[in-house]
């Protein structure tokens, strides 16, 4: 019989000397969902796992119940399975490229409502995409695959820096990112799978989806039947454009170079190939004898050559004649040549030249449906099914064309047939892992992990995990473990000096820890991003200078008028001299001043003297300035009797 003892034995092994959490902390109904447990310095701890299958729970509308798949269910009973359902499509997500076919993805979860009591799984798609952005990217733009492996040359491999170009030869997956060191003779995968988008091949439209190579029309949309014709135009009937092939079997006595066949400017389809192994060598060269493929009795190495606006796959196999191929349409003139070592076995040719017609060719040449060969099954178990796919051809050449062409009245139904019709071997899904809780000093993500089997092909059901026999794949894991780094915290900017003018302003710049609690050395927070702490300013225009006259001074004279000084300078609104004071502007800096004379009569006790400091006293008598007060004041020994 289950009772509390689960709980107890469950919190002894989440928190060692702990007991389960009394249902005052912590909600009863919590426990199916989430154990807390209270430590002898209570202390609230967690495993963040679901109380045992059993223990006895409570809730609003169960008085009594018991834990079963993380549910309060009432005691004795299982709840009712419940299937689960797809939530909406979330909205489209960013293009994952600019230009040149692009994708954007919408997802939706199976959470409504999710999958219960051991209920089905939602089936069919969780994500879906679509295309965007499918302008051609500018001329001159970088390869986006290119671009991707570049993106390396910054990071060490193994200790050292490289240059990493695309490396797209055999034995590698399309969608994987492959990079070759620029200049060394080794290239490794820098990533699983490229960034959606990218090319499977240069010279197919297909795109890269989540790993996998998609199918993409020649209207560069995703899913898209738009064909190319033979002519590579998107959507044509084949008709501009007309087939040249040949076998050049000519030879001379001597080595040299000989010429197969002239391939005019915008041939498509071109296709160059020996009809037995031999000694020698198809050359490729220009209108104005510019070799560009084994020149000058020189052998290149078999790879993709970019030439004439398009890529020529020059391949030289070691069991089987040598070959030269390439999608066009070309930019120039060329000419195929062959150098000879030994008797010319035969080199078969084969290209679409573009032809001038006034009408579109309909009524020249007729159209038919025709069945394809039965395609691949389109699953390994589960119920896949096999297509044999109807298709629009020309009747001259055979070759395949839009279906508009075609009558479609009279178009035969698609074959279609089941293959591979057992069960699929049970497997987990693993969903994806959410954000981190924390950027740094721990946190915790978490992601679905479930046991299915796909039993149809849009059919799948949820197992108990036993049935899945590798190891399960956890649900829970710590990330940003890292400490978080000090950091630059700054204080408020202060006022902008001086007043008026440019100037500066000034803050504090502290190196903090990621909770502000501990000031560091700033030699612990990087300088090369350390804040600003001194910015430029200005608080409006400054006031010119201007004159400043000091205080007057004293009166010259004691009685009588006189005259006075005061000084006048030119200062800037700081209070620094300047010259930049207007001088019509200036003011005085002498004036006539009156000093009020003391009339007072002489005592009898005093002498009558000159006073010491005048020295012109006998001009004054000369003049006859004693009859004035100051004067005779002045000179008063002198005046006396005058």
């Amino acid at each position: 019989m289950v009772d509390d003892t689960f709980q107890n034995r469950l919190g002894r092994a989440v928190g060692g000397k702990s007991q389960a959490l009394n249902h005052s902390v912590r909600p009863s109904e919590e426990v199916c969902r989430e154990l807390w447990c209270l430590s002898k310095s209570n202390r609230c701890v967690t495993n963040s796992i679901p109380a045992a299958e059993g223990t006895l729970c409570q809730t609003g509308s169960i008085e009594k119940g018991w834990c079963y798949q993380g549910e309060c269910v009432a005691f004795g009973t299982w709840p009712q399975s419940a299937d689960g359902g797809w939530g909406p499509w979330s909205m489209w997500g960013e293009c994952s490229r600019t230009c040149g076919g692009g994708v954007s993805s919408s997802m939706r979860h199976c959470d409504s409502p999710a999958p219960s009591g051991g209920g089905k799984y939602c089936l069919g798609e969780r994500k879906r995409y679509r295309s965007c952005n499918t302008d051609a990217c500018p001329a001159g733009s970088r390869d986006f695959r290119e671009k991707q492996c570049a993106d390396f040359d910054s990071m060490p491999f193994r200790g050292k820096y490289y240059n990493w170009k695309p490396y797209t030869g055999g034995g590698v997956k399309p969608c994987a990112l492959n990079c070759l060191a620029e200049g060394y003779n080794f290239y490794t995968e820098r990533s699983p799978a490229v960034i959606d988008g990218t090319r499977c091949q240069a010279d197919s439209l297909d795109i890269c989806i989540n790993g996998e190579c998609k199918h993409v029309g020649c209207d560069n949309i995703l899913s898209s039947d738009a064909k190319e014709d033979r002519c590579r135009v998107c959507g044509g009937d084949g008709s501009t454009c007309e087939a040249t092939e040949g076998l050049f079997n000519e030879s001379l006595p001597r080595g040299g170079y000989m010429e197969v066949v002239q391939i005019p400017k915008g041939s498509v389809h071109i296709e160059i190939k020996e009809l037995a192994m031999s000694k020698n060598y198809i050359a490729l060269k220009s209108e104005g004898d510019d070799y560009y493929i084994n020149g000058a009795w020189t052998i290149d190495w078999p790879r993709k050559f970019d030439i004439a606006g398009t890529s020529f796959h020059y391949k030289r196999p070691s069991d089987e004649p040598e070959s030269l191929e390439a999608l066009g349409a070309t930019s120039e003139n060329l000419f195929v040549m062959v150098l000879l070592q030994e008797q010319n076995m035969g080199i078969r040719y084969k290209f679409n030249v573009p032809i001038q017609r006034t009408g579109s060719g309909d009524n020249e040449v007729g159209f038919s449906w025709h069945h394809l060969p039965w395609s691949e099954c389109s699953a390994t178990c589960a119920g896949g099914s096999q297509k044999q796919e109807v298709v629009c051809k020309r009747l001259d050449d055979n070759s395949v064309v839009q279906n508009n062409y075609c009558d479609p009245d009279s178009k035969p139904p698609e074959n279609q047939r089941d293959c591979n019709t057992e069960p699929c071997p049970p497997e987990w899904f693993i969903g994806d892992w959410s954000e981190c809780g924390k950027t740094c000093d721990g946190g915790i993500r978490t992601r679905t992990v479930l046991c299915i089997r796909k039993i149809g092909p849009a059919e799948e059901e949820t197992l108990e995990d036993t049935h899945c026999l590798t190891h399960r794949p956890i649900e829970q894991e710590s990330c940003n473990n890292q400490s978080c780094p000090p950091k630059w915290v700054t204080l408020d900017w202060s006022e902008c000096t001086p007043k008026c003018g440019p100037g500066f302003k000034h803050r504090i710049a502290l190196c903090k820890s990621s909770d502000l609690a501990k000031t560091f050395p700033p030699a612990h927070c990087p300088s090369h991003n350390k804040p600003p702490v001194r910015m430029r300013c200005s608080l409006g225009r400054c006031p010119p200078p201007r004159w400043i006259p000091g205080e007057w001074g004293q009166c010259s004279a004691q009685c009588g008028m006189g005259q006075q000084m005061r000084t006048v300078q030119c200062l800037s609104y700081t209070g620094q001299p300047s010259n930049e004071c207007a001088e019509s502007l200036r003011p005085t800096t002498m004036q006539q001043c009156e000093s009020k004379c003391n009339l007072t009569p002489i005592s009898n006790g005093d002498e009558c003297k000159d006073v010491n400091k005048v020295a012109y006293c006998p001009l004054v008598l000369k003049f006859k300035f004693c009859s004035r007060a100051y004067f005779r004041q002045m000179c008063c020994k002198t005046c006396q009797g005058h």
